[in-house]
């Protein structure tokens, strides 16, 4: 058994049919604001036609399918990740606050005594 990756290559097929979804998915979005006139539906319905005209084109390359493959396996895994509970997340940014005003306050104190030192001490610099 060989452990080495195989790589597809893209023929220039495939290659014309992601940019063909690329133009349908600029065509979409062109569209929704052109019609900007009419009705919402009527909007949406250029949009959502051109995001699925694209994406049954990429379907049928093997790039496209490629990446609908990775983008499905995306979603799957981030519902997976376990989301932290309201408190929780208020208590983390309670906690990233603090740090930042206890770094400033340090960050300053620093600033200031660095100041004086060169300033007052070494230069004898009034301001």
């Amino acid at each position: 058994m060989s452990n080495q990756s195989v790589q597809t290559v893209s023929t220039s097929n495939d290659k014309i049919k992601v940019a063909l979804a690329i133009a349908m998915v600029i065509a979409g979005v062109v569209g929704f604001y052109y019609l900007s006139d009419k009705p919402a539906l009527v909007r949406a319905g250029a949009l959502v036609a051109g995001l699925a005209f694209a994406v049954l084109l990429l379907w049928t390359s093997t790039t496209g399918r490629e990446f609908l493959n990775f983008a499905k396996e995306a979603v799957r895994e981030t519902k997976k990740v376990v989301w932290p509970t309201r408190r929780e997340a208020t208590q983390i940014t309670g906690i990233v606050f603090a740090f930042v005003l206890v770094m400033a306050l340090f960050l300053w104190g620093t600033d200031k005594t660095l100041e004086f030192l060169l300033y007052d001490v070494i230069l004898g610099i009034r301001k």
